[in-house]
């Protein structure tokens, strides 16, 4: 059995080109494509989702104003049976919650983790509510030693809960 694209890091786009056969077409325009694909190699399936990016503010004259991407997320055999049967989502970015591939520098594949937006959103929210607080230490314009240490008290309090 050939290497499967899990072991790389990165990943020429010759070696998808060459490896990936489209299994079933899920749905497709001029601007989006999703497909189910496998890797004739490993048996591996991939949800592949293509878009193309249209550029508002594209200068020079060699440039075209659009730009062509590809993401290839793993699918496990439920998966594949799940989306070709209609039963599971597969709209990018919903249902794009695990670590997949997408273009990278130099014509190559990378692999991307979207977890990181978790974090993002519970940071904003954490963000949020120090900010919710700030605001309600200066309207009440209490400034003693006293009020800055029960504020600290309060913020760290907030941080600490959201995160559980």
């Amino acid at each position: 059995m050939e290497m499967s694209f899990k072991e790389f890091k990165r990943i020429p786009s010759e070696w998808l080109q060459q490896r990936l056969e489209t299994v079933k077409a899920l749905s497709g325009d001029e601007l989006e494509l999703y497909e189910v694909a496998k890797d004739k190699l490993t048996g591996e399936h991939y949800l592949h989702y293509a878009y193309l990016h249209k550029q508002v503010a594209a200068i020079g004259p060699e440039s075209t104003g659009e730009e062509n991407f590809h993401h290839l997320m793993p699918l496990d055999s439920d998966d594949v049976l799940g989306i070709v049967f209609s039963e599971q989502s597969y709209l990018y970015p919903e249902a794009w919650n695990k670590t997949f591939l997408r273009n990278g520098p130099d014509g190559d594949y990378v692999w991307f983790d979207p977890s990181y937006t978790e974090d993002e959103a519970e940071n904003e929210e954490i963000g949020q509510n120090i900010k919710e607080q700030l605001l309600r230490f200066k309207q009440a314009g209490e400034l003693s030693p006293e009020a800055v240490r029960k504020l600290l008290e309060e913020i760290d309090r907030t941080g600490e809960s959201d995160k559980d």
